[in-house]
């Protein structure tokens, strides 16, 4: 077994749950990771996904006050959803012990075509995230913020109390910037434009990820994608200053995220025996 030293900020190739054995107790700051759900990719790989398997041992290796966040969606079979993303979420709750921090809307636009005119466009995925105790140990909202549509006006009017009554508003500006609240709007990551990325059949942007690094770990601390694909979180893990650990059970992905990793952080990342 590898020490914890030995397979930080290295690409491991092999089943997540198999891997993350590896990972002492208590190790992990943030996993940032979205999954291979409901076959919507062809990942040309005989695997299923266990996602309560997953989820009782990233709490295991995750650190008291640490968070995990998974970017995940439903598929739809016979006008139906599959529903995978509750499932998934009280699984998670009920029987692996996270708390349910907040369920954040990913909103993408979605591409036009032929089965849209049967059913909504899609234009979402759940940002899921959760945490393990009393309560995250990082949250640093500052670096998600936006700017307030009526930013120098002034703010008047009235608040509706639990009671039912009204309270007047006192007069007040309204500040340059304001929460983002639980819709987070990106562009799409295949506008991105690496080719080195889209070689990998499902991704997403690479600020999504960012976002949530910067918001719930700190510089120095270990960030885990325990489906790394083309090694997005653990790219972006490495331009703000924190460690990561990548695993993918395609070899082919892996190497993908290592030459991402040399070609934008200058991170070698060697294959381990």
């Amino acid at each position: 077994m590898k020490t914890i030293e030995q397979i930080t900020n290295q690409i491991l190739n092999g089943d997540c749950i198999d891997l993350a054995k590896q990972i002492p107790d208590n190790s992990i700051d943030l996993t940032v990771f979205s999954p291979p759900y409901d076959s919507i990719r062809d990942y040309k790989k005989n695997w299923a996904f266990d996602f309560l398997g997953l989820g009782k041992e990233l709490y295991r290796l995750t650190k008291d006050g640490g968070v995990a966040a998974v970017v995940i969606g439903d598929g739809t079979k016979n006008f139906a959803k599959s529903l995978t993303t509750f499932r998934l979420a009280l699984s998670w709750c009920d029987e692996a012990n996270w708390k349910m921090f907040e369920t954040c809307i990913y909103h993408r636009d979605g591409n036009p075509g032929a089965w849209w005119s049967q059913r909504f466009r899609v234009d979402h995925e759940y940002i899921l995230i959760f945490f393990k105790g009393n309560r995250p140990k990082t949250f640093q909202k500052e670096v998600l913020m936006i700017p307030s549509k009526h930013a120098g006006k002034v703010y008047t009017g009235t608040d509706r109390l639990t009671s039912g009554e009204f309270k007047k508003i006192e007069p007040k500006a309204v500040n340059e910037m304001k929460c983002r609240g639980t819709v987070w709007r990106y562009s799409t990551s295949n506008s991105e434009g690496n080719r080195l990325k889209l070689k990998h059949p499902a991704t997403f942007p690479d600020k999504l990820a960012e976002d949530l690094i910067l918001c719930f770990s700190k510089p120095n601390e270990l960030v885990l994608d325990p489906m790394c694909g083309s090694g997005t979180t653990c790219v972006m893990a490495k331009k703000n200053n924190r460690n990561f650990i990548g695993i993918d059970i395609a070899e082919e992905y892996c190497q993908i995220a290592r030459k991402r990793l040399e070609d934008e952080t200058s991170q070698i990342s060697i294959p381990l025996l």
